[in-house]
Protein backbone atom coordinates (compact mmCIF):
# COMPACT_ATOMS: atom_id res chain seq x y z
CA UNK A 1 0.00 0.00 0.00
CA UNK A 2 2.39 2.52 0.87
CA UNK A 3 4.92 1.85 -2.48
CA UNK A 4 1.17 2.45 -4.22
CA UNK A 5 0.92 5.65 -2.15
CA UNK A 6 4.29 6.78 -2.69
CA UNK A 7 4.05 5.87 -6.54
CA UNK A 8 0.99 7.85 -6.83
CA UNK A 9 2.84 11.24 -5.28
CA UNK A 10 5.96 10.77 -7.42
CA UNK A 11 3.26 10.85 -10.25
CA UNK A 12 1.29 13.62 -9.02
CA UNK A 13 4.35 16.02 -8.08
CA UNK A 14 5.94 14.87 -11.78
CA UNK A 15 2.81 15.99 -13.58
CA UNK A 16 2.44 19.04 -12.01
CA UNK A 17 6.39 19.83 -12.22
CA UNK A 18 5.87 19.45 -15.96
CA UNK A 19 1.92 21.70 -15.75
CA UNK A 20 3.88 24.29 -13.91
CA UNK A 21 6.51 24.11 -16.38
CA UNK A 22 4.38 24.32 -19.23
CA UNK A 23 2.82 27.82 -17.79
CA UNK A 24 5.86 29.44 -17.04
CA UNK A 25 7.31 28.67 -20.58
CA UNK A 26 3.99 30.27 -21.52
CA UNK A 27 4.39 33.36 -19.88
CA UNK A 28 7.51 33.75 -21.38
CA UNK A 29 6.40 33.21 -24.65
CA UNK A 30 3.36 35.62 -24.45
CA UNK A 31 5.93 38.05 -23.35
CA UNK A 32 8.33 37.48 -26.41
CA UNK A 33 4.68 37.67 -28.54
CA UNK A 34 4.26 41.25 -26.74
CA UNK A 35 7.25 42.78 -27.45
CA UNK A 36 7.41 41.81 -30.85
CA UNK A 37 4.01 43.42 -31.56
CA UNK A 38 5.61 46.82 -29.78
CA UNK A 39 3.05 46.28 -26.49
CA UNK A 40 5.47 46.54 -23.43
CA UNK A 41 2.54 46.90 -21.68
CA UNK A 42 1.58 43.55 -22.34
CA UNK A 43 5.09 42.16 -21.57
CA UNK A 44 5.36 43.71 -18.47
CA UNK A 45 1.99 41.64 -17.41
CA UNK A 46 4.52 38.61 -16.50
CA UNK A 47 5.73 41.00 -13.63
CA UNK A 48 4.72 41.21 -10.34
CA UNK A 49 2.74 44.34 -10.02
CA UNK A 50 4.06 45.69 -6.80
CA UNK A 51 6.67 47.86 -5.35
CA UNK A 52 9.07 44.88 -4.26
CA UNK A 53 9.72 43.98 -7.76
CA UNK A 54 13.48 43.56 -8.20
CA UNK A 55 14.80 44.33 -11.88
CA UNK A 56 18.72 44.11 -12.39
CA UNK A 57 20.48 44.85 -15.33
CA UNK A 58 23.51 46.66 -16.92
CA UNK A 59 22.61 49.71 -14.99
CA UNK A 60 22.04 48.16 -11.68
CA UNK A 61 19.01 47.36 -9.35
CA UNK A 62 15.39 49.00 -10.05
CA UNK A 63 12.87 48.49 -7.44
CA UNK A 64 8.99 48.10 -8.17
CA UNK A 65 6.64 47.51 -11.02
CA UNK A 66 5.93 51.09 -12.27
CA UNK A 67 9.73 51.89 -12.45
CA UNK A 68 10.43 48.99 -14.54
CA UNK A 69 7.91 49.92 -16.86
CA UNK A 70 9.26 53.22 -16.78
CA UNK A 71 13.31 52.04 -17.68
CA UNK A 72 11.38 49.66 -20.23
CA UNK A 73 9.86 52.91 -21.77
CA UNK A 74 13.19 54.82 -21.28
CA UNK A 75 15.46 52.20 -22.93
CA UNK A 76 13.15 51.52 -25.89
CA UNK A 77 10.89 54.09 -27.03
CA UNK A 78 10.73 52.64 -30.75
CA UNK A 79 9.68 49.89 -32.55
CA UNK A 80 13.34 50.27 -34.09
CA UNK A 81 14.46 50.39 -30.92
CA UNK A 82 12.81 47.24 -29.20
CA UNK A 83 13.76 44.88 -32.51
CA UNK A 84 12.55 41.65 -32.41
CA UNK A 85 12.80 39.46 -29.74
CA UNK A 86 13.78 35.73 -29.26
CA UNK A 87 14.43 33.79 -25.78
CA UNK A 88 16.00 30.56 -25.53
CA UNK A 89 15.38 28.43 -22.07
CA UNK A 90 18.60 27.02 -20.58
CA UNK A 91 16.95 25.68 -17.67
CA UNK A 92 14.16 25.85 -15.66
CA UNK A 93 13.56 24.15 -12.06
CA UNK A 94 11.86 24.67 -9.16
CA UNK A 95 13.48 26.00 -6.20
CA UNK A 96 10.00 25.42 -3.34
CA UNK A 97 6.74 24.92 -3.70
CA UNK A 98 5.93 28.42 -5.21
CA UNK A 99 8.72 29.48 -6.72
CA UNK A 100 10.61 28.54 -9.99
CA UNK A 101 13.86 29.83 -11.54
CA UNK A 102 14.77 30.40 -15.64
CA UNK A 103 17.75 30.19 -16.48
CA UNK A 104 17.90 31.71 -20.26
CA UNK A 105 19.58 33.88 -23.46
CA UNK A 106 17.83 36.81 -25.09
CA UNK A 107 18.68 38.53 -28.70
CA UNK A 108 16.56 41.57 -30.25
CA UNK A 109 17.23 41.79 -33.97
CA UNK A 110 17.80 44.80 -34.74
CA UNK A 111 17.89 47.60 -37.78
CA UNK A 112 20.82 49.46 -35.88
CA UNK A 113 22.63 46.60 -34.00
CA UNK A 114 21.50 43.30 -32.28
CA UNK A 115 21.89 42.87 -28.75
CA UNK A 116 21.63 39.99 -26.63
CA UNK A 117 22.26 38.74 -23.52
CA UNK A 118 20.98 36.57 -20.61
CA UNK A 119 18.80 36.15 -17.86
CA UNK A 120 17.47 34.91 -14.58
CA UNK A 121 14.01 34.95 -13.65
CA UNK A 122 12.56 33.96 -10.35
CA UNK A 123 8.91 33.72 -10.30
CA UNK A 124 6.47 33.16 -7.65
CA UNK A 125 2.84 31.64 -8.11
CA UNK A 126 0.52 34.60 -5.62
CA UNK A 127 -2.89 34.27 -5.02
CA UNK A 128 -2.57 31.06 -7.95
CA UNK A 129 -0.96 33.25 -10.87
CA UNK A 130 2.51 32.85 -11.48
CA UNK A 131 4.66 35.93 -11.90
CA UNK A 132 8.19 36.56 -12.29
CA UNK A 133 9.26 38.91 -8.87
CA UNK A 134 12.56 39.09 -9.94
CA UNK A 135 14.86 39.51 -13.07
CA UNK A 136 18.34 39.81 -13.53
CA UNK A 137 18.96 40.71 -17.34
CA UNK A 138 22.43 41.41 -18.78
Amino acid sequence: MIAILATTWTFTAISQTADISHQLRGIVETQRKAWNDGDIEKFMEAYWKNDSLVYIGKNGVTYGYQNTLRKYKTNYPTRDKMGVLQFTIIQLRPLSPGYYYMIGKWHLDRKDGNAEGNFTLLFKEIDGKWVIVADHSS
